[in-house]
């Protein structure tokens, strides 16, 4: 079956990260590590994971020669997906696809949309008019056009920017959550299931694997539901 579970690792605990990597990388096609873990840790402690895919998720976000020289520091990590925000603008988007271009291993460039955190409540107190799926679409456009690989969205706007873009963008989509689950702090959440249906390439799950019992289930069940499979 097709791998599409991202496993977030989002702890500044080394030693409980590498537990939950164990536990998940049978099931997982990347270990994602975010802001929480690379705060603590840097280069150094995202390095002891080169042995899986890595998804370096740490939403780069600064002026195009910023970001195009912490790309370029970032590639001796070589890793496989890294997230910086669409709402940097197109000329940080190019920077950064010419540093990730001249790296010596491929990275695919995913530009961050609208966070799954925020509705549209969220997004107009902070001046975005419209809804997220109107701005999601609108930054979609931008990074894709300054060289963006994929991007990353809530499932509520996967089939729209399928029909918009087609099979070419890679998809990767947070804020998944089992049924009946608790939301936490984000708005915009779909199973597993629905999101791989409506479009999704990959899911990130964080907390329904990690504060889970057994992790290890935990991650296999979500993994199976994105392939659709049963339970």
């Amino acid at each position: 079956m097709a791998q599409r579970l991202i496993v977030a690792l989002d702890t500044a605990d080394s030693d409980q990260a590498r537990q939950w990597a164990e536990a998940a990388a049978p099931h997982a096609a990347l270990l994602k590590l975010g802001l929480e873990f690379f705060a603590a840790h840097g280069t150094a402690g995202a390095a002891r994971f080169r042995q899986r895919p890595i998804f370096l998720d740490l939403k780069l976000h600064d002026i195009p020669n910023t970001v195009a020289g912490a790309v370029r520091a970032l590639a001796k990590l070589a890793p496989a997906m890294l997230t910086l925000h669409a709402c940097g603008g197109s000329a940080m988007i190019a920077a950064a696809r010419r540093a990730a271009d001249a790296a010596p291993h491929p990275t695919k460039l995913l530009a961050v949309t609208v966070l799954t955190s925020l509705d549209q409540a969220a997004l107009n107190a902070v001046g975005v008019p419209g809804a997220p799926h109107d701005q999601v679409l609108r930054l979609a456009e931008l990074a894709l056009c300054a060289g963006a690989d994929g991007l990353v969205c809530s499932a509520h706007e996967v089939a729209a920017l399928r029909r918009r873009f087609g099979t070419a963008p890679t998809l990767v989509v947070p804020g998944i959550r089992p049924a009946g689950a608790d939301r936490g702090d984000q708005a915009r959440v779909m199973t597993a299931g629905d999101a791989v249906q409506a479009g999704a390439d990959y899911i990130v799950v964080g907390r329904p694997i990690t504060t889970a019992p057994d992790p290890r289930l935990a991650a296999q069940s979500m993994a199976r539901e994105a392939a659709g499979e049963a339970a």
